[in-house]
């Protein structure tokens, strides 16, 4: 067994985690909900000759191992556990020793895992087209500020989000550069289901590319590269040298030192989506408030589930990969709890997030925009069209008409 016995032990068997859990929204069995799998994971624990004489089949079969990899990894059932039993990191060490005992992953799971021990991205996509959405207005500084992180979806999906990213803080100032082809995915893929030993070695290189450039600090749109590269790195292979920033935590500062400046009032009423990873596993959750309350124009109103208490979307954890309808079907949940504001727009900070939020949105027939903050503060600093002198303007006419 893992080392759960402390958690095992305290687990009340309340059942406070299964009013908040997504998963047993979407398949409502008690063997689904964080109680039901602790509960089998003590009698795993405990098991003696007397399972055998009662023909008590106590063993880690498939209907088990399924329901530990039915699971978003939101932790929204670690906000409300009685006796603080930190699930974020609970279900994580389990999945890695169903692994170990050669039980897990799930098949989708193993083929991510491949496709980022081969490729160095889940989706199996060439190394040499990482880059490709770099926007061909933004030089490569050679002493750059920061080092871009665009992540697998991003560079390779969604490249929209990288591009927007890029841009907002190129508007800024900043210097930038990317690691392109040599950016390697971060794993969180791998580690969210259970398969850790790939971590160390991409740790060590990406950690390495971003120190031989030279680069003051790595930032990056996605939650999930964030929570990986900020909380993770450490344990499996060594903490970064260099700051880590989530995109709206960069971007703050860039705001408040007004070295970002808005050129639009937007006239729009928004509302924000906690990623799982930026915000119940990262701890950030005011930098993106405050970065949407900044922008001119902007109304944000919250979503009666937020910050800690936030729904989940429905991508993580791998469940997306392995359990994709159930997945859309909880973003649309969350879309119609977006819908219930009264917003126009749909605002994260993720990725994937906006992936899945968008087919939840999809599904239930909205037209809600749902878009990454970077997207929106794209629009907002959009620069302002040179002013033509009016003699300019009198010569061109007169050209014309000539």
């Amino acid at each position: 067994m893992p080392d759960i016995k402390r958690e095992l032990l305290a687990c009340l068997q309340c059942g406070y985690c299964v009013r908040v859990c997504p998963s047993y929204e979407q398949t409502p069995w008690e063997s689904i909900t964080p109680r039901g799998k602790v509960y089998y994971l003590n009698q795993l624990a405990n098991r003696s000759p007397m399972d055998t004489i009662l023909r008590r089949g106590v063993k880690i079969d498939d209907e088990f191992v399924e329901a530990v990899f039915k699971c978003t990894g939101c932790a929204q059932c670690e906000t409300v556990c009685h006796v603080n039993i930190e699930f974020a990191d609970f279900w994580e060490k389990v999945r890695e020793w169903l692994v170990e005992q050669g039980k897990g992953p799930m098949p989708a799971h193993s083929k991510l895992y491949e496709r980022i021990k081969q490729t160095k991205n889940p989706y199996g996509e060439p190394a040499e087209k990482r880059g490709a959405w770099w926007p061909e207005e933004i030089p490569r500084s050679p002493q750059a500020d920061v080092v871009f992180f665009a992540g697998c979806t991003a560079s390779y999906r969604m490249q929209r989000i990288a591009r927007a990213g890029a841009l907002v803080l190129h508007r800024a100032g900043v210097k930038l550069d990317i690691m392109g082809g040599e950016e390697w995915c971060c794993t969180s893929p791998a580690l969210r289901t259970g398969q850790t030993d790939i971590t160390h070695e991409f740790a060590q290189h990406n950690i390495r590319e971003v120190e031989t450039r030279g680069a003051k600090a790595m930032v990056m749109t996605c939650a999930g590269c964030y929570k990986t590269t900020s909380h993770d790195y450490g344990t499996y292979y060594s903490n970064p040298t260099f700051p880590v920033y989530h995109f709206t935590q960069y971007v703050l500062d860039l705001i408040k030192s007004r070295k970002l400046k808005f050129t639009k009032e937007l006239n729009l009423k928004v509302t924000y989506h906690d990623p799982c990873h930026l915000g119940r596993h990262g701890g950030v959750f005011e930098e993106p408030r405050e970065v949407l309350k900044k922008i001119p124009g902007v109304e944000l109103v919250e979503m009666p589930r937020n910050r800690m208490g936030s729904r989940c979307c429905g991508a993580g954890g791998g469940y997306k990969s392995a359990f994709n309808d159930l997945a859309v079907n909880i973003a649309a949940e969350r879309v119609k709890e977006a819908l219930a504001t009264g917003a126009d727009i749909l605002v994260t900070t993720c990725p994937f997030c906006v992936l899945n939020l968008q087919a939840g949105a999809k599904q239930i027939g909205s037209n809600i925009r749902v878009l990454d903050i970077s997207e929106l503060l794209l629009e907002a600093t959009e620069p302002e069209a040179e002013k033509v002198p009016a003699a300019t303007v009198e010569k061109a006419k007169a050209a014309t008409n000539a």
